[in-house]
């Protein structure tokens, strides 16, 4: 206290001074209008400039949880999409099928819901790629669902503890995808063999069959991890090899997996159903 006492002795003279421009100003602009409306102009815009500098970094910090509220919101609206496919490929057939049956609300109904998650761990560089997703049981995520991304397809979750998730991306050796060229049905299965994370083969695509580069690949439906048309990406090059009965093919993928932020978890609620259904039959399941 004796400093400061000291100090404001030592700068009174200053402080003074400082003391009556500030109570001159004041009196200018209170008692004269022009400069009135000019300062309240100037102070205005200053301060809107500050509001907006300090509303800007508050949005910056609230930007996980933005993109978090958006996620959700896109895996709502896709899941709509999705719904809409599904009842697109029903409608495709009605004709046909009217003639025998009516089409029951089951079937027109889509069985798939998505969970949005953001991605907290990727490798793309390995033999065997996994990723981390911050959504778990409590988001009701279980593993053997599909993941997909805005882009395409990514991989299949393979272990879930309450509020994370572990997945095998497609770039994974033993990852395999039921797929099908779009334009004809075709069937095969989409399989990475290292190297470049951005191309795939595509197997099992027999020589009578005339795919040609640029035709897109998409899931065939013929699983319980994924719906059917989900876009998995583009044939890159096609070669035919002696001696052998199918063709080889190279795809590139639609999803950049060296990018990845949101994804979204596929809950497929007939699942158990089919499975149970298939495995007392004894047939045995595609690959997923």
């Amino acid at each position: 206290m004796r400093n400061l006492f000291a100090f404001i002795y030592r700068f009174r003279a200053f402080l003074v001074f400082v003391l009556l421009e500030v109570l001159c100003v004041i009196m200018i602009v209170r008692y004269n209008t022009y400069q009135g409306a000019a300062f309240f102009n100037s102070a205005n815009k200053y301060v809107g400039q500050v509001l907006d500098f300090q509303s800007g970094i508050t949005d910056y910090f609230r930007l996980t949880t933005i993109n978090r509220t958006l996620a959700k919101e896109n895996a709502a609206l896709r899941g709509e999409v999705m719904r809409y496919k599904q009842a697109a490929l029903v409608d495709s057939t009605s004709t046909l099928d009217s003639t025998f049956f009516a089409l029951t609300d089951t079937l027109q109904a889509s069985p798939y819901i998505l969970h949005a998650g953001r991605v907290i761990n990727n490798s793309i560089r390995r033999s065997n790629n996994t990723l981390t997703l911050a959504v778990g049981t409590a988001d009701g995520v279980q593993p053997g669902m599909g993941v997909i991304s805005p882009n395409g397809v990514v991989g299949r979750i393979k272990t879930v503890s309450k509020n994370y998730s572990t997945a095998t991306s497609l770039l994974h050796s033993q990852m395999l995808i039921s797929a099908k060229i779009k334009k004809n049905n075709t069937f095969g299965t989409i399989k990475w063999t290292g190297g470049d994370y951005r191309t795939a083969l595509l197997d099992y695509i027999p020589l009578h069959v005339k795919p040609a580069k640029g035709d897109t690949i998409v899931t065939s439906g013929y699983n319980t991890v994924f719906p059917e048309g989900i876009l998995v990406g583009t044939i890159s090059s096609i070669e035919k090899e002696q001696d052998k009965s199918f063709y080889t093919i190279r795809v590139k993928l639609a999803v950049d997996f060296a990018q990845l932020s949101y994804v979204y978890v596929i809950e497929n609620t007939v699942k158990e159903e089919r499975e149970e259904l298939e495995q007392n039959a004894g047939i045995l399941p595609n690959e997923e």
